[in-house]
Formats: structure tokens, sequence, C-alpha cells
């Protein structure tokens, strides 16, 4: 079990072979996970987290559909609201 030793600074030195199994290069950005009181997973970040998670929700039901649904929805009710404050009256200008 590989051991590594904090500096005063706070920088900590990932040992050779963990970089290597990890595939991690100088200048990468790493991703620490804590759970309560210990640190439970280190893992290198994407060179491009855009481009890496694009795409990664494909199977699962469309947010943005149901998003769009909802929004429309809203609009509706919205129009209906706007529709009592400003709709015009039925009695004739010449108040017969």
């Amino acid at each position: 079990m590989p051991i590594a030793t904090l500096s005063s600074k706070g920088q900590l030195v990932i040992p050779k072979e963990i970089r290597e199994a990890l595939g991690v290069k100088p200048g990468q950005r790493v991703f620490f996970k804590i759970v309560k009181d210990h640190l439970v997973e280190i893992a290198p970040l994407p060179e491009d987290p855009v481009r890496h998670f694009c795409g990664i929700f494909k199977k699962g039901s469309s947010l943005t559909g149901a998003l769009l649904k909802e929004r429309g929805e809203d609009k509706k009710r919205e129009e209906k609201k706007l529709n009592r404050f400003f709709c015009t009256s039925r009695v004739s200008k010449t108040g017969k």
C-alpha cells in the first residue's frame, strides 16, 4: 500500500505507481471524493469535461423535453390569468 506525506504547503505527491495506474499526467486535474472523515476516491478529470460528459444521459427520459412541456403549461396558465384581467367588456360603448 503506497503512502504519501503532506507538505507544509498542503501539497501531496501521488505515488508513481498510483499515477501510472490512473494515467495521470503532470498538470492534469484530479477529483477528490470525501465521505465523512476520509478520502475514498481520487480520479483524474477528463481533459475536456464537456466533450467527455456530452450525451451521458441519452438512455433516460429527456429532461429537456420535460422542462419544455412544463414551461408550455406554465405559459398557458399565465395567459389564462392575463386574459381574465384584460378581457374586453361585452357591454356596448353607448351603455345600452
